[in-house]
């Protein structure tokens, strides 16, 4: 069998599978796109203490300020839950998404993400899938002048996809493997096509699925928290780390689900 037809047939088995999944994909997409917002929500309830501990020790700002902060924090995790059932109920999903961005920057500054530059891109990367819930609820909107003639699909739409493309394939570059063995080689090859694929908007539905078989597999072997005793810390890193790479996960089956947009070499094939 030769490349094309090799390539083909992925094709065929990933158009397939969209068939029969068409229906439940993009609420699939959503729902793992807002879990690490639900679970740091539930988190923080219950987490009140170490919480705080954790910003008092890192900004030195003492007991009261620590645990104003705390708290602010917890207001806005209940804004995050909101936001989470807005978006799955398909209600004012623009102001959903726009209060979860503010989450991820509030986040990003208390906790020093900024200087990690692993969690940084994956902060990033979680940005790139609201993006791409943003630009669905703009496609959603105009539907409902579908009979009203229009110059062409929105151009902050098709940017927004763009956007989101580029953000997400941030993720996987916090997974590369800089050492010389054949099988990180191998991994690294393959991702980076896999990424600049999804980026570039070429092959972007297989490509984006392969990558969320792949995100998955790599998800459940190296963050299975599940095996980890409760009281231990790694259990709670390998947890966050767990529903962040669920939510990208989310993010690349909403490209699954809706394709590339306009931005894209898929798009300019149809009119080569």
């Amino acid at each position: 069998m030769g490349q094309e037809d090799l390539m083909g047939t992925a094709e065929d088995v990933a158009d397939q599978f969209l068939r029969v999944t068409k229906q439940y994909l993009p609420h699939l997409a959503r729902l793992c796109l807002i879990s690490t917002f639900l679970e740091d929500g539930i988190r923080m309830w219950f987490q009140w203490n170490e919480q705080r501990d954790y910003i008092e020790a890192t900004w030195s700002c003492g007991y009261f300020l620590a645990t104003s902060f705390v708290l602010l924090n917890l207001l806005g995790q209940l804004v995050s839950v909101s936001g989470c059932v807005l978006i799955l109920s398909r209600n004012f999903v623009q102001y959903a998404c726009f209060g979860l961005f503010g989450i991820i920057a509030l986040q990003t500054i208390a906790y020093s993400i900024l200087w990690d530059l692993k969690f940084l891109m994956r902060n990033l990367a979680l940005g790139g899938g609201l993006l791409l819930l943003l630009a669905e609820s703009r496609s959603e909107g105009k539907s409902m002048f579908a009979g009203v003639p229009s110059m062409g699909e929105s151009s902050p739409k098709q940017y927004m996809q763009l956007g989101g493309r580029v953000l997400l394939v941030l993720m996987f570059m916090t997974l590369l493997h800089f050492d010389a063995s054949f099988f990180s080689i191998l991994q690294n090859m393959v991702g980076t096509a896999l990424i600049v694929l999804v980026a570039i908007g070429f092959k972007t539905k297989l490509a984006a699925l392969t990558l969320v078989i792949w995100l998955l597999a790599i998800n459940v072997y190296f963050n299975a928290f599940w095996t980890v005793p409760a009281y231990k810390p790694m259990h709670d890193f390998l947890k966050y780390d767990f529903f962040q790479t669920t939510s990208v996960i989310g993010g690349l089956l909403l490209v699954v689900a809706l394709g590339p947009g306009g931005v894209s070499m898929d798009e300019k094939k149809k009119e080569w």
